[in-house]
C-alpha cells in the first residue's frame, strides 16, 4: 500500500528566526537535558541579537519588526528550565 507523508514546509517562522538569532548572539541557550530554552540574562547578547535583526531582518520583514519578535521571544522565555527540579527551600 502506497502512502504520503505530508511534508514540513521549508520556510522557518518568523518565531523560529528569532529563535536562531538570539542562539547566535548568546542571549539564550538550550536545556541540556530537556531542550526548554533559557533566557541567559546576558545585557550584551541581547544587544547584539537586536543588532543582528537590525541588519539582516528575514525578507519580507521591516528591520523595526525584526527587532520586535526578538524582544517578543525574548520576553517570552524565563531563565530556568520548568522540567529541572527547582532548588530547595
Amino acid at each position: 500500500m502506497l502512502m504520503f507523508k505530508e511534508r514540513r514546509p521549508a520556510t522557518r517562522t518568523l518565531r523560529g528566526w528569532a529563535i536562531s538569532v538570539l542562539q547566535e548572539a548568546g542571549a539564550i541557550r538550550e536545556c541540556e537535558e530537556h531542550g526548554w530554552m533559557q533566557d541567559r540574562a546576558d545585557s550584551h547578547a541581547r544587544e547584539r541579537a537586536c543588532e543582528i535583526a537590525r541588519q539582516d531582518p528575514p525578507v519580507g520583514i521591516s528591520a523595526d519588526d525584526a527587532v520586535e519578535e526578538v524582544r517578543d521571544v525574548l520576553d517570552s522565555i524565563g531563565d530556568t528550565c520548568p522540567e529541572c527540579p527547582g532548588e530547595p527551600d
